[in-house]
């Protein structure tokens, strides 16, 4: 099988677009981010877009986002948090390329979510706990699971591409 798609699918702050910047420059190849890509349409960060317009206009312009990225090849793209529970999405991101999951402990990813506001939905430990629990069973249907941990950038990209069996 010729793998020429890598989508990260993990929580928030689980380093996916980091991951992804890394493992594009090993490859050669280019990187993209869906919540980047919805703030410059929206021209808005994701926070905002949340506040006023609600998580469900938020997340039909992740779809749409989704499939502005799906014709590229050589891409490895960085979902965000909630991008591979839509089924659809999923389906759609498990036939264009290769899935994997960037598995981070929860403990760790409290300690990197800034309490700012910046991610709508971690008001709070208990609501974060929560997503943390229910997402964890969308992020197993990946093709590729990959413990992170206290890893860095480098050595998560170096563990997906050793999964991957890529140069």
């Amino acid at each position: 099988m010729t793998i020429d798609k890598i989508y990260l699918v993990g929580f928030m702050a689980a380093g996916k677009t980091t991951v992804a910047h890394a493992l594009a420059a090993r490859l050669g190849w280019r990187a993209e981010d869906i919540d980047e890509l919805i703030e410059a349409r929206e021209r808005m960060t994701v926070a905002d877009i949340f506040s006023k317009f609600g998580e469900p206009h938020f997340r039909a312009v992740e779809r749409e986002m989704l499939r502005l990225v799906l014709p590229l090849r050589h891409s490895v793209v960085a979902t965000g948090g909630g991008t591979f529970m839509d089924p659809d999405n999923r389906q759609a991101i498990n036939m264009d390329g290769v899935s994997v999951w960037i598995d981070v402990p929860l403990d760790v990813l409290i300690a990197r979510i800034p309490a700012d506001g910046r991610r709508p939905l971690a008001a709070d430990r208990a609501q974060i706990e929560r997503l943390y629990a229910t997402r964890r069973i969308g992020y197993s249907q990946a093709q590729i699971h990959v413990d992170a941990g206290m890893a860095s950038a480098d050595e998560i990209a170096e563990r997906v591409l050793d999964r991957l069996n890529l140069p």
